[in-house]
């Protein structure tokens, strides 16, 4: 009798153990698809993160691509994945509100269930080193000489550097041609190679790219401690502060405790000092908002961004 309690007891813990273990996330490398080109501030960040967590779970983050409409190829298709944690997604402020907002892009604001965002970019309007326009005076003064003449990329319709861009006419009379490209990974190269006068794009380019680029204002309410010698647009009377904010989602199936494992993942690597010092550095500025507080965050940006919107006469 007392064996065939022992055995039982045996069986019972290694099943409990078994169960447990079953139970843990992750417990398998987990794929994290960027919805842009490789080299912009969606894939830098998550290169950032991989390692922090690795050290954190164990298991690797394998980065992929899905490029194509601004991000809504693949926010179009996250809930078609598997709810089970292993595969994730990053998404993009405005681009997850103003895309349904202005046409149909394959999916609803509502549909993106979002676990974590994690860092903010600020705007920039960016020149080359080598540029004439060495001021932002300079460029409204051109564009007011030439309404539409000068030109400006950016990364797709309806992103951050297209609204910057919108505001900026708005607030100064200074009309650019907006050229949209795939994500910010274009953007730089078409910038270096001449094919349009300045970027809309972010604080990150320009701690990237060094001495052959020039920023002439960020659109942040205080200078970025990266660069105290460039203005806010507010130091310069422009009332423009925005820019990218960036997160993770999952597909709608995915249970409540692996989206809320999820989420504490990422606030840990938010916590490490040395995953703040490399996003830092690289120009990207932090945020913290987990997936408890997601529901307030998203409803605050929704309403932001459809004001925005209307003021500029993109909805009615």
């Amino acid at each position: 009798m007392l064996l065939k309690k022992l055995v039982l007891f045996v069986a019972a813990a290694a099943f409990a153990a078994f169960s447990g273990a079953a139970m843990a996330y992750p417990d398998k490398p987990v794929n994290y698809i960027i919805p842009f080109n490789p080299g912009g501030e969606s894939d830098i960040s998550a290169r950032l993160q991989a390692p922090f967590f690795k050290k954190i779970t164990g298991q690797d983050l394998i980065i992929q691509y899905q490029a194509g409409a601004g991000g809504a190829q693949a926010w179009s298709v996250l809930n078609d994945q598997p709810g089970d944690g292993y595969t994730i997604m990053g998404t993009n402020l405005p681009h997850i509100v103003l895309q349904p907002l202005l046409q149909n892009p394959g999916y609803a604001t509502d549909d993106i269930t979002n676990v974590h965002m994690f860092h903010f970019t600020p705007d920039a309007l960016i020149v080359r080193a080598d540029s004439e326009y060495e001021t932002v005076q300079d460029v409204i003064d051109a564009a007011k000489e030439a309404p539409g003449q000068l030109t400006a990329g950016g990364s797709a319709t309806n992103s951050a550097n297209h609204i910057a861009n919108q505001l900026f006419a708005n607030r100064t009379g200074a009309e650019l041609t907006y050229i949209p490209f795939t994500g910010t990974g274009a953007v730089i190269p078409a910038l270096l190679g001449g094919e349009v006068d300045m970027v809309w794009s972010y604080t990150t380019v320009a701690a990237g790219q060094g001495d052959q680029v020039r920023m002439l204002a960020v659109a942040q309410e205080e200078r970025h401690p990266l660069f105290p010698d460039v203005p806010t647009f507010k130091d310069l009377g422009i009332d423009i502060v925005g820019g990218a904010y960036r997160g993770i989602a999952v597909p709608e199936s995915t249970p409540e405790d692996v989206r809320k494992e999820l989420s504490d993942i990422i606030g840990q690597i938010n916590a490490d000092p040395e995953f703040i010092k490399q996003m830092e550095e690289a120009g990207f500025a932090m945020l913290d908002v987990p997936y408890e507080e997601m529901d307030d965050f998203m409803a605050n940006r929704k309403k932001t961004y459809e004001d925005i919107a209307r003021q500029l006469g993109a909805i009615q």
